[in-house]
């Protein structure tokens, strides 16, 4: 990629306005954005982004249920995007779990350190995703 070259920026906002859970999912990996859409759209209202700095921006516009975030992702990673929706106060309730495909001990502890509301290990299985977000949800 050369100097002039941007990434290119992904930010679809979840244009359903029904009484359906609104996910906002924040990946690097455009395939994984569409996964995890895909696997939820039936279901819940979903906007994806594919940046921490994107999806900073978007909660100044629309506010999720949950976030499901990326921890692993260059520039702006997850645990800079968890520490800056913590410290603001139309933020700081809003859920947060961690999408990684990292499982070694020493990353999921490092993950765990911040204190997200879940940990999800990538890939997820369509049906594991669901039934986690109708757990957490129904606990609320």
């Amino acid at each position: 990629m050369s100097i002039d070259e941007k990434p290119l920026q992904i930010c679809e906002m979840a244009n359903d306005d029904s009484d359906r859970k609104h996910i906002l999912v924040v990946d690097d990996d455009p395939v994984m954005l569409k996964l995890i859409r895909a696997y939820l759209r039936d279901d819940y209202k979903v906007s994806i982004v594919n940046s921490g700095k994107i999806a900073i921006e978007l909660l100044l516009k629309c506010r999720p249920d949950l976030i499901l975030l990326d921890y692993m992702m260059p520039l702006f990673n997850g645990a800079n995007v968890l520490r800056i929706v913590r410290s603001k106060p139309e933020t700081a309730d809003i859920p947060v779990f961690f999408l990684t495909g990292q499982t070694d001990t020493e990353t999921v502890a490092e993950c765990l350190s911040y204190h997200p509301d879940g940990y999800i290990v990538k890939p997820i299985a369509k049906t594991a995703l669901l039934e986690k977000l109708q757990n957490f949800f129904e606990e609320q």
